[in-house]
């Protein structure tokens, strides 16, 4: 006769929530949000289902809705209405980014707005910085990127995440911020950034794609963990508040490794490719969106992130949970 049974705690669903090793909650998300000039836009972006280019009315409205939700946070993304060789744009109080943070922070005073730092977005060239010929000029690189990241803080962002992977850029991002008196912004580094092909989605979203070469100078190799490692203790001794590891579901290793080394609070980014493939796999009827989707960010979670960026949030808290509970 079996004396040990595991099936026995399997029974029922009060008996697997009971002993549930891994909590998923919509408190756990960020959801990351595109904003763009003009008024009453509201653009579905063609690789990315049901995510949206918005006009910063429209993304106060949408914003609400979130903050409605449960979901406590959102990271704004943006389309500049210029462009030129270092992305001046990206500081410019004007541009669709500040004023949306701005217009949010008023609407919804508790949802915490975070401020994506990069300038790839906003240069004639596409790439996360300055550039001299062809190469990106680290130094002169972290000047421009203290610019934006005062000018969201000072919009009202709650958090600054620069997303560029130039070396030093915690450390001078938080003498900036500390001089202008901006003390209580956090900053979420995305400290492991891997050069990756989950990104294409978020380019066309963004028209961020490179026009020469690619950004493997500056994002890390996807086969290395150890300087994942080295990239995390330098972040935290510049004054990182937040790790972020990016893209998420193929890198969980070095989250979970990450997640063993620190006790910071570490953030994964689901990223638009990831987002991409399962919506495409749900509308062919391959899958069941809601359990691959619940599957995916618990992963997340078991590898030991404490916070989610997920184009998923606003599903995941409209469709695939009930009454707080995953399925």
């Amino acid at each position: 006769m079996l004396k040990l049974r595991p099936r026995r705690l399997r029974l029922n669903e009060n008996l697997r929530s009971m002993i549930r090793e891994t909590t998923l909650s919509v408190k756990d998300l960020i959801y990351p949000l595109f904003v763009v000039a003009g008024s009453n836009v509201r653009e579905e972006i063609p690789s990315m289902p049901n995510c949206y280019h918005l006009s910063v009315d429209n993304a106060v409205e949408l914003a609400k809705k979130i903050a409605a939700l449960g979901i406590p946070a959102i990271e704004v993304f943006g389309l500049p209405e210029y462009k030129d060789e270092v992305g001046s744009a990206a500081w410019d109080m004007k541009s669709p980014v500040q004023r949306a943070i701005a217009a949010i922070k008023r609407a919804v005073p508790e949802l915490i707005i975070v401020g994506d730092v990069c300038l790839c977005q906003y240069t004639t060239h596409g790439h996360c910085g300055k550039l001299c010929g062809h190469y990106v000029d680290n130094d002169e690189t972290l000047k421009l990127l203290q610019k934006v990241a005062v000018s969201q803080a000072e919009a009202g962002a709650d958090i600054v995440a620069p997303s560029d992977m130039m070396d030093g850029r915690i450390a001078a991002i938080r003498d900036a911020l500390d001089d202008k008196g901006l003390i209580n912004v956090s900053i979420m580094s995305y400290a492991v950034k891997y050069a990756s092909g989950y990104y294409a989605p978020f380019r066309d979203a963004a028209d961020s794609a490179p026009q020469f070469g690619d950004r493997k100078q500056y994002q890390m190799d996807c086969a290395n963990v150890r300087e994942a490692l080295k990239e995390v203790e330098l972040d935290l001794a510049e004054g990182a508040d937040i790790i972020m590891i990016k893209p998420a579901l193929a890198y969980l290793d070095v989250v979970s490794k990450v997640r063993e080394q620190i006790n910071r609070p570490v953030a994964v980014y689901n990223v638009s490719g990831e987002y991409a493939m399962v919506k495409a796999a749900a509308a062919n009827g391959w899958i069941d969106e809601g359990r691959i989707v619940v599957e995916n960010l618990t992963a997340m979670k078991r590898a030991g992130a404490d916070i989610i960026i997920t184009y998923h949030a606003i599903d995941f808290a409209e469709r695939f949970q009930y009454n707080g509970r995953t399925f």
